[in-house]
């Protein structure tokens, strides 16, 4: 299943693919050149701006009595090739006992 990337990386991805050499008029070609670093920059500001946005909102939520956004650590394992998983040695077969009743007289 795949994954659908974000529109920031999409847009980088997509500016990755744009080569202003290959555009015959030398106007079009400075032009271009000139709008693909304007988007550069403004994607690296936008993303300094949400990371300072969401630091002041953690403050914010800290100085309320609240917690911030915990940091969620990612689900790669941390060097474990094999399996480490006790599954096989819950799940042995027990013998069944049974119990006889103890008949009164």
């Amino acid at each position: 299943m795949a994954q659908k990337q974000s529109p920031e990386k999409q847009v980088e991805a997509l500016l990755q693919t744009i080569d202003p050499s290959k555009f015959a008029d030398e106007s079009l070609r400075q032009t271009l050149t000139v709008l693909l670093n304007v988007i550069e920059q403004q994607q690296s500001e936008i993303k300094e701006l949400r990371e300072e946005n969401q630091k002041l909102r953690d403050e914010n939520n800290r100085l309320k009595g609240e917690q911030g956004k915990p940091e969620i650590k990612s689900n790669q394992s941390k060097g474990f090739k094999s399996n480490h998983s006790s599954e096989k040695e819950r799940h042995t077969p027990k013998k069944n006992i049974r119990k006889v009743a103890k008949i009164r007289a």
